[in-house]
């Protein structure tokens, strides 16, 4: 039986971009030379998992390993999985198509708990069995990391092990470890007795967890001889781990679709409720050079026109007005634009939003947590209202006309007038903005999120609100903020609810996570997926009440499921924390002020580590000269052939332009507040079908001194697989982008998967051109036209090689696809017709 491509079928699905691998920057090695292959996964759709840093980083830092081929595989959209399992096909990598059961490592990247039943299902189409237990020697090892880790109880059942805390180091001793292993013949046990030596990774089944006659935890027993604990892994120093300057470029589009870069890691700021503040301590910034450096080798490998700056709270990176300044000066030229996504409120300075808008406006999101100022003393928010107005008016003096908001709701001690200071702070913001316009009222948007009460915090011993109560909370905010016109959007309580369950769970849920699965449950955190019914089916058939998770408050001296896990800092500091946040007492930044005795630094190589005065650098320096000089326009043709006639318009249109800025060519810009590129394209081609005749206008700023041909072939080394130019010229300024009227096209009858009957297609021919009018019903994304193909059909013949020749002309305002037209020739669907393989040989202008 022939071997079926599934690539061959991705016009069935939609976003096939997603499916597609052959990114810049992708490595794809030949694998008899790789000691170890290495599954990097993400539960998640491509577009979310691709936006991650972290798969980014440890994707180089794996393939920087000659005898290690790192691979990535996300979770498949619905439409895919339901193809994959149609046609049989495992879930595979997608640099070199390894099923993932073929793997040694399936490492997942575990940010949230409702991808929970995507890793079950990406096991399963993997052909990995779901629970370690049932793994053959020959199964990968299943090691998953990221927040979720540091209680992964939920899940532990179907991992062979967790990495705790930062990944850089350990992950290549993850590595070593799995190849000596093999070269030593070490059965799975062993490798797992490896693995433990570790800092940070944990093995779940090296304990054993005992419970209470009221479903309490009882006890977590070691199994295994001086592995009592497990210590989170801590890089002291990211200025000694390697750049990461070549991230893979996406093909989709994805939700962070930049350059994100880390400027500092950790954050003391101490708010209750936070859990990554905990586990991500001790602060660790970056020098501003190492910064630099990175964004110059990010922006040359990739073309990216935006830079991120990530951090928990961006604003205390201690150089940051210096920082953005610095990078103004260096990529304004360029149309680089900054963006600062996690600024707290008190470090939003006027100089910064200035900074910001120089490109283009990013947007900007301020997060007060709580709507009083009492209910953020609570929280150790440290926010007052006076900090949050100033920064609002810098903002809207600068050109804004929107801000966002973001609140949660269920603290603890929160009260109805806690949740009316939420309308009331809003308004007084829209207030603060209106005078700062001379008048005019900015939009105000509002979100909320349920609080979650999450393992590591001062707050895991609180009850969550239940689902009720949320709803009415939402309600009254909806009611009061729709009839002062500010926008309003909320995080459905359900999924909140179901997050806090697996946030504080323990291994009993691994059978309700399972039954789940099998119900059908996917991508539980998108809410147009999630279903509520059949979790609440799978709780019941488990017999396990949601609410004891949830809504019990939990005395101190309970055992946590979590207990045996060790991110250093110590239950006793958390416990204080917790109780000062009932007496409405503040605890101060560490960085700034004493040591709040957390536990988690040794105050040797793990401490917070802070860009000395002697370390930042001269703005002016970092400066580049522009090239200048009469604008010029070229026109180039190009081919499309190959995975890349699965790329959207809009994806195309991307994909040239970051070639384009990764060259370094002076690209020319529109005006305004967000400028764009001068570049045009022929009127876009269908997805799915290959081409030998596109064209693209570029205008530059400037001349380049190697002419057409020169830019042709600069291009080329930097384009992926499947694009190629094969033709440029200079052209006037003011010349119109072309606009094909007649295009050619073939159509390869005996290269489709459908096996079509050959011999009947003289008389489909004969039945087509007999007709004087042909109806066609086509549908497009929001309309249903009915268009007679028949004038548009300039030649529909039969080739030598079974090939049909197809000359379709554009009508007035009317048009039809290829496929259009075979499915009503050979009596098709729309689904099925797009299977057959389509190339466009030539665009009559």
């Amino acid at each position: 039986m022939k071997d079926i491509n599934i690539k061959d079928f991705l016009p069935l699905v939609k976003k096939p971009a997603r499916y597609l691998g052959g990114e810049v920057n992708s490595v794809k090695k030949v694998l008899s030379g790789a000691a170890l292959r290495f599954g990097l996964g993400f539960p998640d759709a491509y577009e979310v998992g691709m936006s991650h840093l972290g798969i980014q980083i440890l994707y180089q830092i794996l393939n920087s390993r000659d005898d290690i081929a790192c691979e990535r595989v996300f979770a498949p959209w619905i439409d895919m999985e339901a193809l994959l399992r149609e046609k049989g096909v495992k879930l595979s990598t997608l640099e070199s198509g390894i099923p993932l059961n073929e793997l040694d490592i399936m490492g997942f990247s575990l940010q949230y708990e409702l991808s929970y039943t995507n890793v079950l299902n990406m096991l399963d189409l993997g052909g990995i069995p779901l629970y370690s237990k049932d793994r053959s020697p020959g199964d990968p090892f299943v090691i998953g990391g990221g927040p979720v880790a540091f209680n992964p109880e939920p899940i532990a059942d179907y991992f062979d092990a967790f990495l705790l805390g930062d990944g850089e180091e350990a992950v290549l001793e993850i590595a070593d470890a799995v190849i000596e292993g093999k070269k030593n013949g070490e059965d799975r046990h062993g490798v797992l007795r490896r693995l433990s030596k570790i800092e940070g990774v944990y093995v779940p089944s090296f304990f054993e967890v005992g419970y209470n006659p009221d479903s309490t935890v009882n006890g977590i027993v070691p199994l295994v001889d001086g592995y009592t604990n497990v210590r989170k892994r801590v890089v002291p120093d990211l200025n000694k781990m390697p750049l990461p300057t070549r991230p893979v470029v996406p093909f989709a589009e994805t939700i962070h679709d930049r350059a994100s870069i880390e400027i500092s890691r950790g954050c003391t700021r101490g708010c209750r409720f936070c859990q990554a503040g905990i586990i991500y301590r001790p602060v660790r910034e970056k020098d501003p050079e190492t910064i630099i450096k990175t964004i110059e080798g990010t922006l040359k490998n990739t073309g990216y026109d935006e830079v991120s700056l990530l951090s928990l709270s961006t604003g205390d990176y201690t150089f940051i007005e210096e920082l953005l300044g610095a990078l103004m000066e260096r990529f304004e030229g360029e149309k680089v634009a900054v963006s600062l996504p996690s600024l707290r409120v008190g470090t939003l300075s006027a100089r910064l939003a200035g900074d910001v808008k120089r490109v283009r406006k990013t947007g900007f999101t301020l997060a007060p947590e709580a709507g009083s100022e009492r209910l953020r003393t609570v929280i150790n928010k440290g926010i007052r209202e006076e900090h949050l107005m100033a920064a609002a008016e810098d903002v809207f003096r600068l050109g804004w006309k929107s801000m966002k908001l973001y609140f949660m709701i269920g603290l603890p001690t929160e009260t109805d007038e806690d949740i009316a200071e939420i309308v009331k702070l809003a308004e007084r913001v829209r207030n603060t903005g209106r005078r700062a316009t001379g008048g005019r009222s900015p939009q105000i948007n509002v979100s909320v999120s349920s609080f979650i009460p999450k393992p590591f915090t001062p707050f895991q011993w609180e009850a969550q609100s239940s689902i009720g109560e949320c709803v009415k909370k939402q309600s009254e905010l909806k009611k009061r903020l729709g009839a002062l016109k500010i926008g309003f959007k909320w995080h459905e309580p359900k999924m909140s609810v179901l997050e806090g369950v697996f946030a504080r769970g323990d291994r009993k849920l691994s059978g309700v996570i399972e039954k789940a699965f099998k119900k059908g449950c996917r991508f539980d955190g998108w809410s147009d997926e999630f279903n509520w019914e059949k979790w609440e089916e799978a709780f019941r058939e488990a017999g396990i009440d949601m609410t004891f998770y949830t809504e019990r408050l939990r005395p101190f001296e309970e055992v946590f499921p979590w207990d045996h896990l060790n991110p250093t800092a110590k239950k006793e500091f958390l416990y204080r924390e917790y109780k000062k946040a009932l007496e409405l007492a503040a605890t101060p930044d560490c960085r700034a002020d004493r040591c709040s005795s957390c536990g988690i630094c040794d105050f040797k190589a793990i401490k917070n580590r802070i860009t000395a005065e002697d370390r930042a650098f001269k703005e002016e320096s970092l400066k580049r000269p522009e090239k200048t000089g009469p604008a010029v326009k070229f026109r180039l043709r190009f081919s499309k052939t190959g995975d890349m006639r699965f790329l959207g318009h809009l994806e195309l249109v991307k994909a040239m332009t970051r070639a384009i800025k990764r060259v370094g060519l002076p690209l020319a810009y529109t005006q305004g507040f967000h400028p764009l590129p001068k570049i045009s394209f022929t009127p876009p081609l269908p997805v799915g079908i290959e081409s030998l005749d596109e064209y693209m206008d570029i205008e530059l700023s400037a001349a380049e001194r190697n002419g057409p041909s020169g830019i042709m072939d600069a291009l080329n080394r930097a384009l992926p697989e499947g694009l190629k130019f094969i033709g440029a010229s200079a052209i006037p300024l003011k010349l119109s982008p072309p606009s094909a009227i007649i295009a050619e096209y073939l159509i390869f009858l005996k290269n489709s998967p459908l096996g079509l009957n050959i011999e009947r297609i003289d008389g489909f021919l004969r039945d087509f051109h007999g007709k004087d009018s042909i109806i066609v019903r086509i549908e497009r994304e929001d309309r249903i036209t009915d268009v007679d193909i028949k004038p548009l059909v300039s030649e529909l013949s039969l080739t030598g090689d079974m090939a049909l020749r197809l000359v379709l002309r554009k009508g007035a305002g009317r048009s039809v696809r290829p496929h259009d037209v075979v499915a009503r020739l050979l009596g098709l669907s729309r689904e099925d017709a797009s299977l057959i393989p389509i190339l466009k040989t030539k665009a009559v202008q």
